[in-house]
C-alpha cells in the first residue's frame, strides 16, 4: 500500500520555477498593455492590465506562502508557516471579487458612453495575452490538485487566457463592424467569467482558515478506519483541519475495551496512524481510554 502516498508530493523546484517564470511573464505583458492601452485609449486593455497585475501581485503572494511552508518550526510558531498558504489563498478570492467590481463598474459606464477603438489593436494585444497566459497556466497544470494554494494560482491564470479570447474576438468585431459598445460588453462578461470560477476558492480556502474539515475529506472515514481495526471500541472527540493547504492534521479519543487494553495500545495506535496516514492526514494525536474509565465529557 504504500504507493499510497505518492501522488501527495509536489515537485519544489518544478513549481519555484513556474512561479518564477509566471510573475516574470505576466509583468511584461502588464507593461504591454498599459502602454498600448493609454495610446489608443482601450479601456479593456487598461483594465485588463489591472486584473493581470492582480495577478501578478497573486502569484507573488502564492510564491511566498508556497516558500513559508518550507520554513521549520520554532518556538512561537509550533506548526510553522504552513498556514499562510490557507490565508494567501482566501485573499487571493478575495482580490478578484474586488477586481470583478472594478471591471463591471467600468463596462457599464462605458456602455452608456461607448468610445471609438481601433479594434485590431486590441485583438493583437490580446492574442498574446493568450499566448502568456496559457503558458503560465499550464507550468501549474501537474500540480493544481495537489495544493489549493497552486490551484488558485492556475486558476487565476485560466481566467486571465479567457478573458483574452473575448478580448480578441470583441477587437475583431470592432474591426469589422464599428460596434464600439462591445468593449465594455465583454468587460460585463469577463467579470462573470471570473466570479464563478473564485466562488469555489472563496470557499474552501475561508473553509480552512476556520479550521474546518478539508473538502475532500469527511469525519465519517475517519470513524470507519478506526473501526476497522481490533480492539478499537470507539472513536470520539475528533478535530480534523487543514494545516496547510497540503497538509493535514487530527486529534482523537480512542476507546479500547479494557482486557485488551494496555498490552495492545500501541500496536493499536500504531495500525490506527497508519490507517489515517492513508487518508492524507500527517499530524495525528492520539489519546487512547478504555472502555472502563468513567468519560466526564458530555459527548460520550
Amino acid at each position: 500500500m504504500a504507493h499510497d502516498h505518492h501522488h501527495h508530493t509536489i515537485e519544489p523546484r518544478t513549481v519555484n520555477a513556474a512561479f518564477v517564470i509566471g510573475i516574470a511573464l505576466n509583468f511584461l505583458f502588464v507593461v504591454i498593455e498599459v502602454i498600448i492601452g493609454l495610446s489608443i485609449h482601450s479601456l479593456s486593455l487598461l483594465s485588463d492590465a489591472g486584473h493581470n497585475l492582480a495577478d501578478v501581485a497573486a502569484l507573488s503572494l502564492s510564491l511566498l506562502a508556497y516558500r513559508l511552508m518550507k520554513v521549520r518550526s520554532n518556538e512561537n510558531y509550533t506548526y510553522g508557516y504552513r498556514k499562510t498558504s490557507i490565508l494567501v489563498a482566501l485573499f487571493n478570492a478575495m482580490v478578484l471579487f474586488i477586481s470583478v467590481g472594478a471591471i463591471a463598474y467600468e463596462a457599464a459606464h462605458r456602455f452608456f458612453n461607448p468610445e471609438p477603438l481601433p479594434g485590431i489593436t486590441i485583438a493583437w494585444v490580446a492574442g498574446i495575452g493568450i499566448i502568456i497566459n496559457s503558458v503560465t497556466a499550464l507550468l501549474f497544470f501537474r500540480e493544481r490538485k495537489k495544493d489549493l494554494n497552486i490551484r488558485s494560482a492556475y486558476m487565476h491564470l485560466l481566467s486571465d487566457a479567457l478573458v483574452s479570447l473575448g478580448l480578441v474576438i470583441g477587437g475583431v468585431i470592432i474591426f469589422y463592424t464599428g460596434w464600439f459598445w462591445i468593449d465594455p460588453a465583454l468587460g460585463i462578461l469577463i467579470a462573470i467569467v471570473i466570479l464563478f470560477s473564485t466562488w469555489s476558492l472563496l470557499k474552501e480556502s475561508f473553509r480552512l482558515s476556520l479550521d474546518g474539515v478539508p473538502a475532500a475529506m469527511n469525519l465519517q472515514q475517519v470513524k470507519d478506519a478506526a473501526k476497522k481495526i481490533d480492539g478499537v471500541k470507539e472513536v470520539h472527540h475528533i478535530h480534523l483541519w487543514g494545516m496547510s493547504t497540503t497538509e493535514n492534521a487530527l486529534t482523537a479519543h480512542v476507546v479500547i475495551d479494557e482486557k485488551n487494553s494496555l498490552a495492545n495500545a500501541e500496536k493499536i495506535k500504531h495500525e490506527l496512524k497508519h490507517a489515517l496516514e492513508h487518508l492524507n492526514i500527517q499530524h495525528i494525536t492520539l489519546e487512547m481510554e478504555t472502555d472502563k474509565e468513567n468519560c466526564e465529557e458530555e459527548e460520550c
